[in-house]
């Protein structure tokens, strides 16, 4: 483990760029829809994209649509931790098929949802996440709550992250995701570099690895990750230089 962020290695034009948002583009907010980004981010993306030939992708627990919103780009990538899947820019993500098992622990969560204001049920496109960030003192009952839930479905796993515990079918993972579009165009043949911050990204670290590519874990905490940055002011301003890098510009 590389704790010394200045040791990263130099920005590549034959990388493939692969990007946590929440934690890792973004700050960590109360809720989902209360995060912010850098006003520039936009564009480092944007300028990351032309140089790197469209090779950017954002790989994140949140649906595509929340993303696009939220950069103002509908770049390729993976949403809901690869439940979703956009190979190009613009195209339809590929949807998932477990909306009525969701539904069901959504039901069984409501109760729990619905006494305190604190904590937040936010369907997902396939998976269902419970925020208690507000009230962390609830972590334990709200394990609790969503392993119980989970007994009225099958092929469903409980995925752990900060503040939130989400149920998403077994078979996806962000490392899932990043191999999926490595094989595929303009991934294919590129040296993969991912970046995140979360437990949740751990599966994408182990497979970009594995392909000998660049691991970057933001933030404190165990990880798979080669190397590491202490907060997400310190990772965008990064890719802010290795837009600048890529272009020439230095």
């Amino acid at each position: 483990m590389n704790d010394d962020g200045h040791a990263l290695p130099a920005p590549q034009g034959h990388w493939a760029l692969f990007l946590d948002f929440d934690g890792t583009l973004a700050e960590l907010a109360p809720t989902p829809g209360a995060v912010v980004i850098d006003p520039g981010l936009p564009d480092i993306l944007l300028s990351l994209t032309e140089s790197l030939g469209g090779a950017v992708a954002l790989i994140s627990g949140r649906p595509l649509v929340e993303l696009d919103r939220l950069t103002g780009l509908e770049l390729p990538g993976a949403g809901v931790h690869g439940l979703e899947l956009r190979e190009r820019p613009g195209m339809p993500p590929h949807m998932p098929d477990e909306s009525r098992a969701i539904r069901k622990i959504a039901e069984r969560l409501a109760p729990l949802v619905a006494g305190d204001r604190r904590l937040i049920l936010e369907e997902k496109p396939g998976a269902l996440a419970l925020h208690y960030r507000r009230a962390p003192e609830r972590e334990a009952e709200c394990r609790t709550a969503m392993k119980e839930a989970l007994a009225v479905a099958s092929g469903l796993e409980i995925m752990e992250g900060k503040m939130v515990i989400e149920v998403k079918p077994g078979h996806a993972n962000k490392g899932h995701a990043i191999e999926k579009l490595m094989s595929l165009p303009p991934f294919l043949g590129r040296i993969p570099v991912f970046a995140g911050d979360d437990r949740t990204d751990e599966d994408g670290f182990g497979v970009v690895n594995a392909l000998k590519g660049v691991t970057i874990k933001i933030g404190d905490g165990e990880t798979k990750a080669a190397h590491r940055l202490p907060s997400v002011e310190y990772f965008v301003a990064w890719l802010k230089q290795a837009a600048s890098s890529l272009r020439g510009d230095g």
